[in-house]
């Protein structure tokens, strides 16, 4: 085999190596990433809204598992951004039945709520129900999964409604 020939197939297998993982870097197509999204628009301060849904989380007996915030990360490096905050909600009993229907549906727990200011300092809450977020493992999972996922698409709906209420 000549030379060139042998450089074109080179170039063809690098390629092909290095265009997979930058297609997999892309993320889901947006209809997929956007299956089971609850979006809700408020006017209850941004700050407020994070009280509120920590108050909700807790009288729905969930747990407040994580907590994460650029928000908060950047104010510590003396910059400003609009709020934002990622909160993890599950609680133990969940889990358990979740891990013994799928062991790998456990890299989804906790299901997350986001807070995000918006530019009139008012909160909007994001969400993906519990069932679109098990989906992928339902067709290997014990059928115990969709109705873990169930109780929690209640449960997530109850939460949202209380901390978005206007009062």
């Amino acid at each position: 085999m000549n030379l060139a020939i042998r450089g074109a197939i080179a170039a063809l297998a690098l390629t092909t190596m290095v265009a997979i993982p930058a297609h997999a870097q892309m993320g889901a197509p947006k209809s997929a990433a956007n299956k089971g999204r609850v979006e809700i628009n408020t006017q209850i301060a941004y700050k407020d809204m994070i009280k509120r849904l920590n108050a909700a989380v807790k009288a729905e007996k969930m747990g407040l598992v994580t907590r994460a915030s650029a928000t908060i990360g950047a104010r510590r490096q003396g910059i400003t951004i609009k709020g934002n905050m990622v909160v993890g909600v599950y609680r133990n009993d969940f889990a358990r039945r979740m891990l013994e229907a799928s062991i790998d549906a456990g890299i989804e727990a906790p299901i997350r709520f986001y807070i995000t200011e918006r530019r009139d300092g008012s909160a909007k809450l994001t969400y993906k129900t519990p069932s679109a977020v098990f989906e992928p493992y339902m067709e290997k999972a014990e059928p115990e999964l969709k109705e873990v996922a169930r109780e929690l698409d209640t449960i997530f709906a109850a939460i949202a409604e209380r901390a978005t209420a206007e009062n």
